[in-house]
């Protein structure tokens, strides 16, 4: 039985506001999947791009593998994201006409043990917007508080 694994970008649900959601398949050496299912791997600060109608994925770190040899992998690189043909023309013209971005969400290995990244197309939140969610989000902790209290 394999070990799922589970990478959250949580900046991403309160940086931006989610339009639409994709999963993704990503290209990867054997070093980086050995990575990957060890869970050393962040895709905070990473987002995706168009490069020749491929959809890749940049700024994703994915540690060295620790019994690698020379063949290891480099940390930050390009990897090419596995989409439609569909989805990718709809997302590039989303992304071309609309000033959109895609932004990776969660990093996890399926039942198969393939690496999957689920994506999804962002609009960026203003600093009142990303105000309102915090508010909304002590709102909702308190009202929790106070129900807990009464039963």
């Amino acid at each position: 039985m394999l070990k799922t694994v589970n990478i959250l970008n949580k900046r991403a649900k309160f940086d931006y506001e989610i339009i639409d959601r994709y999963t993704a398949g990503i290209v990867l050496t054997g070093t980086e999947i050995k990575s990957i299912r060890l869970g050393k791997a962040g895709i905070a600060e990473s987002f995706c791009e168009f490069h020749n109608n491929e959809l890749f994925v940049i700024n994703s770190n994915i540690e060295e593998y620790h019994f690698g040899n020379q063949f290891n992998h480099k940390a930050k690189s390009e990897r090419k994201l596995l989409l439609n043909k569909k989805e990718l023309k709809g997302l590039l013209k989303d992304v071309q006409n609309k000033g959109l971005t895609i932004v990776p969400l969660r990093l996890f290995t399926n039942e198969k043990g393939l690496a999957k990244l689920d994506i999804a197309l962002c609009r960026g939140k203003k600093n009142y917007d990303k105000r309102e969610t915090i508010k909304d989000r002590d709102n909702k902790r308190d009202l929790d508080r106070i129900k807990k209290d009464y039963k």
